[in-house]
């Protein structure tokens, strides 16, 4: 009986195992280098990551073309591999694993998609990082009709997070709060008219009632649920008599987008003429003097210091001198302010040379983000305020506490000699204040609750530039902490327990450690698992 025929081709068969052996190699080494990246402990130049990327995109393709190569070279030995008995075990393990996996996906997807059943009794987490906190669930227990929540999150902004925060809102509500997202670069209709300005706010609508929490932490939208549960009158009015700027749509200078912006957000606006009046209405939460070109009366200033004295609030909006009716008369209001509040309207001009294409515009280079007006304002959300004034914080007043919060930079000058927009203004260090000057000041009176916001502009928030960067959110944040109370709630806090991985700064240190993660450890799986397969050859 004539032997088997042996496969000639056979004896080149270990050149693609090689190959392909080397490849595993190299693409778990690649592989980790990747996963080290993503998780921060290595900081790879885009160029770089593109060859780390093309290295492992080669190095899978030639594992796969290494095993082809064996298989088509020596299929004997394939063959009897896949119906011998390290088949028969490898199967066995294959089905295992398979089960494994599949009870886990199966069960974590269950739970996933059935928090309200699993999610708070069995939040295993130290810190109950998954858990509402009880004022939340609370609020969320009296809602007597649904509520819809619609998150503005635009293209360039996480939502995974805010996914998150409202899903277990979702969860705890008992089927009465629902929520979507949309994209206001996408649809800015939408955004427009749910009075939303900026991005990653939040509308919650009941009814016909609707409000916008600022961001998406779960203090915000419980107060802004609160709110939207219990509404109250909200009035703000816009002082009249002085020249100020309108709120009649139509003409060139007008508010009629910030008015309908704050009455989109549930706002009642009026306007208020004190000259005619002499009296302040009592559902009056803030008062806003926007642009006046001509003085405020010593007498209106008198009744609207006995209003903030009594824990109203006043936002200021005073263009330079220069671009006004004021000439050399009095100016009782900016009196008040640096007298009562520190805060003075300097007569000045900002200069802002990081403005190139137009000098007399003022840029906010600079935020102060430890102020709820400007901490979740960016540096993509700058403000701009053409022919703006510089303010100071003139000194320490008794219980008030002065915070800046846009400011230029050093590339800017306060310019005191008025300069003609047809020429160049030039620094004179003489006269001139150097900056960083600060456009807006905002002022706290902790024994009257008073409040004042100042700017040193008021066209910034006119129709036409309200929608330009940040100006509009800038202008409706200050009305928003000016007039609303923001202790309505305060959420039972827990301290976070953080758990990062700080690599070794040593590198011997960092390479021992990636030696023995990377190769001494998956090496070794690899030996034992080699020497175990030798071993069971030789018993045959």
């Amino acid at each position: 009986m004539a032997g088997k025929k042996k496969n000639p081709n056979a004896k080149y068969a270990v050149i693609g195992l090689v190959v392909a052996l080397v490849a595993c190699i190299a693409t778990g080494l690649i592989g980790s280098a990747n996963v080290l990246t993503g998780i921060g402990m290595f900081t790879l130049s885009d160029e770089i990551q593109g060859g780390v990327d093309l290295s492992l995109q080669i190095s899978i393709g030639l594992l796969i073309l290494g095993l082809a190569a064996y298989a088509i070279l020596n299929p004997d030995a394939v063959r009897r591999f896949l119906t011998g008995r390290q088949a028969r075990y490898g199967s066995n393990s294959l089905i295992l694993t398979v089960a494994f996996v599949g009870i886990l996906v199966a069960g974590n997807y269950i739970v996933y998609n059935n928090t309200d059943l699993f999610g708070s009794p069995y939040d295993l987490t130290e810190d109950k990082s998954n858990t509402l906190a009880p004022e939340t669930l609370q609020i969320l227990a009296t809602l007597k009709e649904p509520v819809t929540a619609t998150a503005f999150f635009s293209t360039n902004s996480n939502t995974a997070t805010a996914d998150e925060l409202l899903q277990k809102f979702k969860n705890n509500s008992s089927g009465k709060f629902t929520y979507k997202f949309v994209n206001p670069d996408v649809d800015p209709v939408a955004a427009r008219e749910a009075g939303i300005t900026g991005d990653g706010k939040i509308l919650l609508q009941m009814g016909e009632t609707k409000e916008i929490a600022a961001s998406a932490s779960e203090s915000e939208i419980a107060r802004t649920l609160l709110r939207l549960i219990s509404p109250g009158a909200r009035t703000v009015y816009f002082l009249q008599g002085h020249g100020e700027i309108s709120l009649d749509p139509g003409s060139d200078i007008t508010y009629s987008i910030a008015q309908s912006t704050l009455e989109a957000k549930n706002y009642t606006v009026n306007t208020l003429n004190l000259l005619s009046t002499r009296q302040i209405p009592d559902d009056a939460l803030a008062i806003i003097v926007a642009g006046p070109q001509k003085p405020v009366s010593q007498d209106e200033v008198n009744l609207l210091k006995a209003y903030v004295d009594n824990g109203g609030s006043l936002v200021v909006l005073e263009d330079p001198a220069y671009f006004t009716q004021f000439g050399d008369a009095d100016d009782p209001l900016a009196d008040y302010l640096t007298n009562d509040w520190g805060i003075t309207l300097n007569n000045d001009i900002v200069i802002d040379a990081v403005n190139t294409q137009n000098p007399f515009a003022a840029i906010s280079s600079l935020y102060n983000s430890n102020h709820p007006i400007t901490q979740n304002l960016t540096s993509s959300l700058f403000v701009i305020m053409p022919q703006a004034r510089s303010l100071t914080i003139s000194g320490a007043i008794d219980n008030v506490t002065q915070t800046w919060l846009i400011s230029t930079t050093d590339n800017s000058w306060g310019e005191t000699t008025p300069v003609d927009s047809n020429n160049t203004p030039v620094f004179d260090p003489e006269t001139d204040v150097q900056g960083p000057l600060y456009l807006a000041i905002a002022g706290e009176n902790s024994a009257t609750n008073g409040r004042v916001v100042v700017f040193g502009n008021s066209l910034f928030a006119i129709d036409g530039n309200f929608d330009v960067y940040g100006n509009g959110n800038f202008f409706m944040n200050s009305v928003d902490w000016a007039a609303e109370q923001e202790e309505i709630l305060n959420l039972t806090t827990r301290p976070r327990t953080e758990r990062t991985f700080t690599p070794p700064t040593e590198t011997w240190r960092f390479l021992v450690l990636v030696l023995v993660i990377v190769i001494i450890i998956p090496g070794m799986v690899v030996f034992f698992g080699i020497s175990a397969w030798i071993a069971r050859r030789r018993r045959g």
